[in-house]
């Protein structure tokens, strides 16, 4: 294999790389990036067996065919070091030679016929929405997303296709986010998408795309690049018995006010107290050791006081994916789960349980 090429565009793609290569154990062949000249242009592949990437690029010169992998992050330092200008890769025994002017670097490489397989996907179902609307909803929905919990299937976004719609689903237990989507012709179906999934598709398609899948794959390709990760099997819970369907109190709620008030009184603790009053709305930390409050002048024309105690980064983290300059709070009873709404996005979230 033997190729010249920008080193701008040779950096940009391994680094759209880094995150789907092995880390822990650098002699493992998914620790390289595989990379093969066919058909008058490179391609470049990476995967851990459980989410992978690849991607050509076409401005290549003096080149010849063939293909071989490479450690990806050794790839990318050596890479990172030389100036944006063109430079050559040739492939010499086991190992890659990267030159550029009188620099020289050698890296030892690995069977390329040895490389997982990440592309052969056969009877895939396309689901018939935009990316645009695709990528929108799982971003207002992924700081909700559990981390490392035992229940494996918390650990993702649920993508629940019903007959008349689409609930994209979140929750780490101590709240619970969903937005849906019209369903116009998919047939009804859950895809669990792991986490580090959901991160990685914000980055790599900002274009349009084709979403595909089975029972246990999610693939996204364009025209230039291929997506795909492992689906979680499991079943999500029942999420939908934790919508209220009554809510005593609903009130609309000035965010940009509320957003500054929060983060007036959270600089030593998170978690928060807020009062609603008839005419105002107190905010109070929670912090045992000091002291800091302060208050929104705002008519609520309701009849009781009553709070709300929560960790401030579940509401924040609402906000910050809302787009209504007010959004609707609602609640039964203090120290019972309360709903936040901006319209078709909407959070549960439970309460720290204080005293009353």
């Amino acid at each position: 294999m033997k190729l010249v090429i920008n080193k701008q565009v040779l950096e940009n793609v391994v680094s759209s790389m880094q995150a789907f290569l092995e880390k822990k154990d650098s002699s493992a062949i998914t620790s390289h990036i595989y990379l093969e000249i066919i058909n008058n242009r490179l391609i470049a592949k990476a995967t851990d067996y459980e989410i992978g990437f690849e991607t050509f690029v076409e401005n290549i010169s003096n080149y010849e065919d063939g293909k071989t992998t490479v450690n990806g992050v050794n790839l990318l330092s050596f890479i990172k070091r030389l100036k944006n200008e063109d430079i050559s890769l040739e492939t010499s025994s086991s190992n890659l030679i990267i030159k550029q002017n009188k620099s020289i670097f050698k890296l030892p490489t690995y069977d390329a016929n040895e490389f997982p397989t990440i592309n052969k996907y056969e009877n895939l179902k396309e689901l018939s929405i935009s990316i645009s609307n695709f990528m929108n909803s799982i971003k207002k929905i992924s700081p909700a997303i559990d981390s490392n919990n035992p229940k494996f299937e918390l650990n993702g976004a649920l993508i629940d296709i019903k007959s008349q719609k689409i609930n994209f689903c979140a929750t780490d237990t101590r709240r619970l986010a969903l937005t849906h989507l019209e369903n116009m012709s998919n047939s009804e179906a859950q895809l669990i998408i792991p986490k580090k999934a959901i991160f990685e598709i914000q980055k790599l398609f900002l274009d349009e795309a084709k979403i595909s899948y089975d029972n246990n794959n999610l693939v996204i390709s364009n025209e230039n690049s291929t997506f795909f990760t492992k689906l979680i099997n499991g079943k999500y819970p029942d999420y939908e018995r934790i919508i209220p369907t009554n809510l005593k109190y609903n009130i609309f709620i000035p965010k940009n006010s509320v957003v500054e008030s929060i983060k007036l009184i959270t600089s030593l603790s998170s978690n928060i107290k807020i009062s609603f009053t008839q005419s105002a709305i107190l905010f109070e930390s929670l912090d045992e050791d000091s002291v800091a409050n302060t208050q929104i002048d705002i008519d609520l024309n309701i009849e009781k006081i009553f709070y709300i105690a929560v960790n401030a980064k579940y509401i924040l983290d609402f906000f910050s994916m809302s787009n209504s300059e007010k959004v609707r709070i609602g609640f039964n009873e203090s120290n019972l789960p309360f709903y936040l709404e901006d319209n078709k996005f909407i959070t549960i979230v439970m309460p720290i349980v204080l005293e009353k």
